[in-house]
């Protein structure tokens, strides 16, 4: 039983992962139309970044500060600077541009850092939940879990209960129409990929730590996160949550 239960919560933990970057997708296509390759390149740089600033001797708050902080940086100048001229492209245009991003930061990343294993460690590993007198799930993976949870209900709400939200759903439906209107598309649309770059980030240091550190694989988590915003049509959030959970 404790070994079922230890891969149960492990499995949780990992899809909860999954699920959190799913609605960093889904957040983005709702408002922009644009399914982003990139996003697990943005998050496997904030894992590394974070593991060198660890390493030149920085705390860890500054490392994950710098990690997610610059993840979110580029996702702002792609999407204030390159999304809009893509933006009356086809939609798998706008796609394999981002893919062609993720290639130049995985490359990138690649030839500074290589493929020396390497483990980015968190102060929530060395805690966690005991059940007979063994290791049961760890805090990091607990925080995960929760994490993804709280962030999923707060877009939600974020979405319905803000103008800014209405704002995304008005681009959602017509990007014409509600430039029209007065919104201020690439606004709205810089601000959705900041969002979407602070997601990116947040889930590249969890994937560094509980997966591995290496650029090439973090970049390739973007399949399964883009399996489960998928299972929600790249439209629920609560959907894309069940879909990376399971």
């Amino acid at each position: 039983m404790q070994i079922i239960l230890s891969f149960l919560f492990a499995g949780l933990s990992v899809g909860a992962i999954y699920a959190l970057s799913g609605v960093g997708l889904v957040m983005l296509y709702r408002a922009s139309g644009v399914v982003n390759f990139a996003h697990g390149a943005l998050g496997g740089l904030s894992a590394m970044l974070c593991w060198q600033m660890i390493e030149l001797g920085y705390a860890d708050w500054i490392g994950w500060i710098v990690g997610i902080g610059c993840a979110t940086l580029l996702s702002w100048c792609y999407g204030r600077f390159v999304a809009p001229s893509l933006s009356h492209q086809d939609r798998i245009v706008r796609a394999m541009a981002t893919l062609g991003l993720a290639f130049m930061i995985m490359g990138l990343a690649q030839w500074y850092w290589g493929d020396t294993p390497r483990r980015l460690i968190l102060p929530t590993d060395s805690s966690g939940i005991n059940f007979n007198g063994r290791r049961l799930i760890s805090h990091t993976r607990l925080l995960a879990l929760c994490l993804s949870i709280s962030i999923t209900l707060t877009m939600a709400l974020f979405l319905v209960r803000t103008n800014f939200g209405l704002k995304m759903r008005g681009l959602q439906s017509n990007r014409v129409l509600s430039g029209l209107l007065g919104v201020r598309v690439k606004r709205v649309d810089s601000w959705v990929w900041v969002i979407a770059g602070v997601l990116a980030g947040v889930t590249g240091l969890f994937m560094g730590n509980m997966i591995r550190l290496n650029p090439t694989v973090l970049t390739f988590l973007v399949i399964p996160a883009l399996a489960a915003a998928v299972v929600g049509r790249l439209k629920s959030l609560p959907l894309t949550v069940f879909g990376g959970l399971l």
